[in-house]
């Protein structure tokens, strides 16, 4: 887990950390499942289940946010920018 949480703060491009932090989601979701079911107790698949959900809901969130931007903003402002 160190190593992945090292990629996200230190990866080369963006993709790069929200894919790092997008597996260190991941990695949780497989520890509180796995805990759930040594432990005996079904209600933490179910809070696996939903981590898993938000965590796949934000990584496509962010991927679009950073992809598209510039939504929201007229063409003049972005001109502007640009000089």
């Amino acid at each position: 887990m160190a190593i992945i949480m090292a990629s996200a703060l230190k990866g080369p491009t963006v993709y790069d950390r929200i894919l790092a932090v997008n597996t260190f989601g991941t990695l949780s979701v497989i520890l509180i499942a796995l805990y759930g079911f040594l432990d005996g107790r079904p209600e933490f698949l179910d809070i696996a289940m939903v981590y898993a959900l938000i965590n796949f809901i934000a990584t496509i969130a962010v991927t679009k946010y950073i992809k598209f931007s510039r939504l929201g903003r007229s063409a003049d402002v972005d001109e502007a920018e640009d000089i």
